[in-house]
């Protein structure tokens, strides 16, 4: 099998459905963006030890739900097919940041991307999302897709942010705060106000 077609030798690519696109424009740069995310995700997860056999099952899980993503970036509104990411991929996302945010100590400044090895990758990974959101943002602008990408991977780059400081917490690294950070983070009691 053959893994090159040379049909993008003139900087052209097809979207799902056989329609042709330029390399450089805002679809292809979402759906890419998502795939350098998609990447460094795997990467995470490969560097991970037996003892968070959890996490890296989840990261890998992530991973699958950013294929749906890129899938859907990639289909243009003129095909009929269902969309892959569903809203209860979102929800799931949710959780997870719950969980995390509950499992690490609380804080109410910003912190200063690092710590342990794990977390530090989980912070790239994290601004790697932010601007996938925002390619997937200026797409929008002239484009139809999945709107359920869009708050995906919103939420995505929270989850990154909770789960890194999750590692750092588990591992015993103190978050590093940024020194002249004002509160930015409020406390929620327990009964929501």
């Amino acid at each position: 099998m053959k893994i090159y077609t040379r049909t993008g030798d003139k900087g052209m690519t097809k979207l799902v459905g056989g329609s042709s696109v330029s390399k450089d424009s805002d679809r292809v740069e979402s759906y890419g963006t998502i795939d350098e995310l998609n990447s460094w995700v795997g990467y995470i997860a490969s560097l991970l030890g037996s003892e968070y056999e959890k996490e890296k099952n989840e990261l890998t899980q992530i991973q699958q739900f950013l294929f749906d993503v890129g899938t859907d970036l990639a289909t243009p509104s003129d095909v009929e097919r269902p969309y892959r990411l569903k809203k209860e991929s979102v929800e799931w996302l949710e959780k997870r940041i719950d969980f995390y945010v509950a499992a690490s100590p609380d804080i109410d400044c910003f912190i200063l991307p690092g710590g342990t090895p794990e977390a530090s990758m989980l912070h790239i990974a994290r601004t790697v999302a932010r601007r996938a959101e925002r390619c997937i943002v200026r797409l929008n602008w002239t484009a139809t897709f999945n709107q359920e990408a869009i708050a995906f991977v919103n939420r995505l780059s929270d989850y990154f942010y909770a789960i890194g400081r999750y590692f750092n917490a588990k591992q015993g690294q103190s978050d590093v705060f940024y020194e002249r950070s004002d509160k930015v983070f409020h406390k929620i009691k327990k009964d929501g106000l």
